[in-house]
This record gives C-alpha cells, structure tokens and sequence, in this order.
C-alpha cells in the first residue's frame, strides 16, 4: 500500500504515476498479492492523463473520498 497527496504540480507526479503503472503490471501475475494506492491533491488537476493512465490497469487507486466512505474496510475484510 502507498500512499501520498500532492498539493502541486510537477514532474514527481508524472514519475510516481508511471512508477505504480509498471507496479501494477508486475503484481497482476501474482496469487494473493495486491497493490493498493491511495492519492489525492490539487496537484493531479494538471496531471490527469498520467493519473488516467495508472487507473486503467491499476484495480486499486483510491482517493481521500474513498477512505471517508471506508474503502479499507471493503478492501480488508
């Protein structure tokens, strides 16, 4: 599980998003093992078609909202 907020823009949003894309990837091929990425913050305003691009192939990208509505009580039960 990682997880981050961004209040700005930049190029650590674009390298963090590809970073978890390739995660994703190599753990879609193994049993039992889930990455889970909680994100969030105006930074992702600019950054969109990174951030879209990771939740394609990522199952389980999250946001601030998804936890107040208790998505690690669905994700862990």
């Amino acid at each position: 599980m990682e997880t981050n907020f961004y209040t700005t823009q930049g190029s650590k949003l674009n390298e963090t998003a590809r970073s978890y894309k390739e995660l994703a990837l190599e753990f879609k091929d193994l049993d039992n093992i889930d990455f889970v990425w909680i994100t969030d913050g105006k930074g992702w305003q600019t950054t969109k078609k990174n951030l879209q691009e990771t939740f394609n192939i990522l199952d389980n990208i999250y946001n601030i909202n998804d936890m107040e509505n208790g998505i690690l009580t669905k994700l862990f039960k």
